[in-house]
């Protein structure tokens, strides 16, 4: 049924219970998970101020955080004996580094949490879920 399954994950609680139910669910059916964290571009001032200083902390300290989320997918994954494998995305908007990591892993199902934004911030820009249904063909479950 579904052979790749991709993981987006932001470090939050929720995002932990979506790949805990995407492991599950792909050691179940013989399947390989692929987590992803989306990080935002850096600025180009942030950039230049970097490269100026010789000093990358924002870029380096960014990564390393979101290496930490995603070596506990892969812990996770060892765990329950899944094949796992990660990246890191950089984009403004999350949804679509979402779809393009599901495309450039040929993944079948997209698993990931429920919670974003909140209140009327949600209402007006939408939350990154939604946008990932909206977006894309590949099926998506939504994890509370």
């Amino acid at each position: 049924m579904f052979k790749n399954i991709l993981l987006p994950v932001d470090g939050s609680e929720h995002a932990l219970k979506a790949v805990d139910t995407g492991i599950e669910l792909a050691a179940k059916l013989g399947a390989t998970v692929f987590g992803v964290h989306v990080l935002p571009p850096i600025s180009t001032v942030s950039f230049m101020s970097e490269l100026l200083q010789h000093n990358p902390c924002h870029t380096q300290a960014a990564k390393a955080r979101a290496q930490t989320f995603l070596d506990e997918v892969v812990r996770r994954a060892d765990a329950a004996h899944v094949p796992c494998e990660t990246e890191i995305a950089c984009d403004l908007r999350p949804y679509v580094a979402i779809i393009a990591a599901a495309a450039k892993h040929h993944c079948d199902l997209i698993v990931m949490r429920s919670r974003g934004q909140e209140g009327l911030e949600r209402v007006l820009i939408g939350s990154v879920p939604h946008k990932v249904m909206l977006s894309c063909d590949t099926p998506v479950l939504v994890c509370h």
